[in-house]
């Protein structure tokens, strides 16, 4: 349930018009393909507890969807008012006000490194795998993504680590594969501190449980799925760490191309 007061709903829908059941000016069919765009079914019986119109249906959504999500829709359709001159109220001072509960209701994101969870490879499977991961979480059911999580991490893995001539089959464990490219760090200098390596390495050890995760507590099979704040915390760890991966690596190939081209090394502080 979004965290909104009385008195900011009242705002809000006085902006969108929602006074006599409408929401600016969609229609039953466009109010549906807007909220498509954010992965959600505002057609869903869920969302028509209270009543059939677009403005009840807001209100249910507002009471069942996170504070991230609903922060996402309130900016996209409080943009999407501004461009057609269609708000409710056009007071700038409203405007400015609900904005501004948009923004507080998108800071409150379960996982602070969400963003990370992207394809890092031209591969349709890849990217699919990562908008559904990303999904689990805008939906705040991270224990029901587990398992494309584990997916998404293995592809990310494999892929991170072929540039670095590790050799990668489907008979090697995920985890053996990261303790290659944490020993290949290592031994070329990336790594600057003793504490970095030895979180990395810590990371082998999580990615085999990992699997145990995967294959007896996830939807990948018909098991009992791991409760919400464990898998909170799966989720967490691996966004950071990938978030982190992917710093470094940028780093590296930078500076791999400086000395190629014969230019000042890269010397941004990588971020942890």
């Amino acid at each position: 349930m979004a965290v909104i007061s009385a008195f900011e709903r009242r705002k809000l829908e006085k902006l969108l018009g929602m006074g006599s059941g409408y929401v600016l000016d969609f229609s039953d069919r466009t109010y549906a393909d807007f909220f498509i765009d954010y992965r959600i079914d505002i057609d869903a019986a869920q969302y028509r507890s209270g009543g059939d119109s677009k403005a009840k249906r807001m209100r249910a959504f507002w009471d069942i969807a996170p504070n991230h999500t609903v922060g996402k829709v309130l900016d996209g359709l409080i943009t999407y008012g501004v461009q057609i001159d269609r708000l409710g109220d056009s007071s700038p001072q409203l405007t400015d006000d609900c904005r501004k509960i948009a923004m507080r209701l998108l800071s409150d994101q379960s996982v602070a490194d969400l963003d990370a969870l992207t394809a890092i490879a031209d591969d349709r499977d890849f990217e699919v795998v990562a908008e559904h991961v990303r999904e689990a979480i805008e939906k705040n059911q991270p224990e029901g993504g587990l398992d494309r999580l584990h997916t998404f991490v293995n592809k990310f893995i494999r892929v991170t680590c072929e540039p670095h001539g590790i050799s990668i089959s489907r008979e090697k464990p995920l985890h053996s594969v990261f303790g290659e490219y944490v020993k290949a760090l290592r031994e070329r200098g990336h790594l600057e501190s003793a504490m970095t390596d030895r979180i990395l390495k810590s990371s082998i050890s999580v990615l085999e449980a990992f699997n145990d995760v995967r294959n007896n507590k996830s939807l990948a099979h018909d098991n009992p799925i791991l409760n919400y704040d464990e898998s909170l915390l799966i989720f967490n760890h691996v966004a950071s760490s990938i978030r982190f991966i992917k710093s470094l690596e940028a780093g590296i190939k930078a500076n791999s191309l400086a000395q190629k081209n014969d230019l000042p090394p890269w010397d941004e502080t990588i971020p942890f």
